[in-house]
């Protein structure tokens, strides 16, 4: 559950509602007039991602919603002007890489949100190709070979349960078999004289290693042995193929950057802080390594000279922080997003040569003054045995011991997720509406040390549940919180909370909002989607064997026991979801309307584990905030 590709809770976008001006305070306790935004400002609002620089750096390939279902758009680093270069009106698409020597794009795309993703070719003059055919298989991308003339690719098309390595040529896009894979490794990285792979195993959720093939003799070797628990992920080759570097927790609480010879075995300590380093890799010609920090639930990056090891100086920017940094091929150029609690992230241009940085995109909607949205807090409390939870508070500027708001537990999914600092659009529309919202880190999560995150295993419905009820108490005992108006509210791992609070503590939260929760672990462990092979194991220790833990996991399921459901209940699914199946919100829905307790329950036909369309958080999100008005404000 905590690896890429499992359950990341994606409770996306936005929330609904009506405008309105208040007066209020801000932080530095001047009152000024706020105003309440409507769902439509809100959904004017783009959300961008990825940045692949074109083969002569000019522009920069982005994913961007902003025809109202994500795309593929050529954003001009001169201009700033964005291109659509895929035009799809019903399945969210994906850019992948610009091709370093033309102006051909990859890309990938689904159908209505069921993860069989496929590679597919934008050709220069507008067709597009599937290169990745077939039905029920699933395809990534693996990056770019060391001479720009072929990539490799993961599909899982001979066996659902594994992902076989290819490289394809970028010509005649001919494959050629790299590894086939029947033991359930994970793809890290191959080495710029195509040499090596670096492969990841994991043992449990908080336990893995590294084995590195060798290609030529079809020889795999374990390189990272230990006794105690601890997490080996790779990070990358170094340009020379001499050193393979990876992360590691081992004889730690937190995560370091080591790095492991490939001639000679010898592994030594790179870079280490009292925080998890969470990626590090190389520009391309390795002029540069970029790290990434997890510091109290935001990213910090750092750039060094890799022949010096000295960071580099990174613009000063007035609000936010930098994230998802992408270097150009010659170096020159760096792109990088900048987020913060009252900005989504918006596309930036960095020259290397001139010191100079360009924004490119302005994602927030002109409709919304950003002094409205609220900038959160990292707080933290004691649980009921004394351990320290952090959380991420919003309080509402309209908030006041005078005029106590509603609040909300927020709960992440995976169940090793993390709630982070930086825009919301969805929390921020509740806050505008006049929700506290408390985004809580209960055990489990990641980001605060090995031990802290291994603190839920086979606990689940338990304690990590018992400190959302200390959240409750934390809001409650705040003089601007009206203690009888809690909710709780997540979604995927964060859902199953939902459900669990509502079931196994009653008697404790207001109402709940569950957005694709589990609700039968036995249902959830004995389906999951074939491709999770590789961790099925982690899995089962995170959470139990459904084959030899039926009793255990049959009474942290809240649907066995949604007899003692009380709270008003709203479910959000998508139909398509490969994770949590649909069956889970159905069942939960028909046994807590047996109770005569109030349940509203919305489906989406063409969406999957996470609602991607506009239209469909529009109808998901506006009911969300009536639910929430309904029946925990107007109490």
């Amino acid at each position: 559950m905590r690896n890429k590709d499992t359950f990341i809770g994606t409770c996306l976008i936005l929330l609904c509602g009506c405008a309105a001006h208040q007066n209020v305070h801000d932080r530095s306790g001047r009152e000024r007039p706020t105003r309440e935004y409507t769902i439509d400002d809100f959904m004017d609002t783009t959300r961008i991602s990825g940045a692949s620089f074109s083969a002569d750096e000019s522009a920069i390939l982005v994913s961007s919603d902003e025809s109202g279902i994500p795309n593929a758009y050529s954003i001009s680093i001169q201009t700033a002007q964005r291109t659509p270069i895929t035009t799809s009106t019903n399945e969210s698409t994906f850019a992948v890489s610009c091709f370093p020597k033309d102006n051909r794009v990859l890309f990938t795309r689904d159908r209505g949100g069921d993860e069989h993703n496929h590679i597919f070719l934008r050709e220069s003059d507008g067709r597009e190709r599937d290169l990745t055919p077939g039905q029920k298989l699933k395809a990534t991308f693996a990056g770019w070979t060391r001479d720009d003339r072929a990539f490799y690719v993961q599909t899982n098309e001979r066996d659902n349960r594994f992902f076989d390595l290819y490289r394809m040529d970028a010509s005649s896009f001919e494959r050629t078999l790299i590894y086939q894979d029947t033991t359930g490794y994970q793809f890290g990285d191959i080495s710029g004289d195509a040499q090596w792979v670096a492969f990841e195993k994991p043992n449990t959720t908080s336990d893995s290693d590294i084995y590195l093939y060798h290609v030529p003799t079809k020889a795999m070797k374990h390189i990272t042995p230990h006794k105690e628990t601890a997490t080996y992920e790779v990070a990358a080759f170094d340009r020379a193929s001499r050193w393979l570097y990876y992360l590691t927790n081992d004889g730690a609480e937190f995560t370091r950057v080591r790095r492991y010879e490939l001639a000679t075995g010898k592994n030594e300590d790179i870079e280490k802080t009292d925080w998890d380093i969470i990626f590090t890799y190389f520009s391309h010609n390795g002029k540069y390594r970029v790290t990434g920090i997890n510091e109290d639930a935001r990213t910090v990056i750092k750039v060094y000279e890799h022949a010096t090891g000295n960071a580099v100086p990174l613009p000063k920017l007035p609000d936010g922080e930098i994230t998802a940094v992408n270097i150009s091929r010659s170096e020159n150029l760096m792109a990088f997003y900048v987020n913060s609690d009252r900005f989504p992230s918006n596309l930036h241009v960095y020259d290397f040569r001139t010191s100079t940085v360009k924004k490119l995109t302005d994602a927030l909607t002109k409709k919304i003054d950003p002094n409205d949205l609220v900038i959160s807090d990292v707080v933290r409390f004691k649980s009921f045995d004394g351990l320290a939870i952090p959380n991420i508070l919003y309080k509402p500027h309209q908030a006041s011991a005078k005029n106590k708001a509603p609040a909300l537990v927020w709960v992440h999914g995976g169940p090793g997720g993390q709630t982070r600092k930086g825009y919301s659009a969805q929390i921020q529309y509740l806050v505008n509406h006049g929700y506290v919202v408390l985004g809580i880190n209960n055990r489990g999560s990641s980001g605060y040390g090995k031990t802290f995150f291994t603190a839920d295993d086979q606990k689940h419905g338990r304690e990590p549940l018992w400190d959302c009820v200390e959240a409750k108490k934390y809001l409650a005992a705040l003089s601007y919180v009206d203690p009888n108006r809690i909710g709780i509210i997540g979604g995927s791992y964060g859902g199953y909370m939902v459900l669990a609070a509502l079931a196994f503590q009653p008697d404790v939260f207001n109402a709940g909002v569950d957005i694709f929760g589990v609700a039968n672990w036995l249902r959830t462990l004995e389906n999951m989607p074939p491709w999770w092979e590789s961790f099925k194991k982690a899995l089962y220790q995170e959470m139990g064997d459904p084959s030899k833990d039926r009793e255990m996991l049959r009474a942290v399921s809240p649907v066995f026991h949604a007899d003692k459901i009380r709270k008003p209940l709203l479910v959000l699914q998508g139909a398509n979801d490969p994770r949590v199946l649909k069956a889970e919100s159905d069942d939960i829905v028909a046994a807590v309307k047996k109770n005569g307790v109030p349940v509203e329950y919305i489906v989406f036909d063409d969406e999957g584990h996470g609602f991607s369309k506009k239209k469909n958080q529009l109808t998901g999100y506006r009911a969300t905030l009536e639910f929430l008005d309904k029946y925990l404000k107007a109490r």
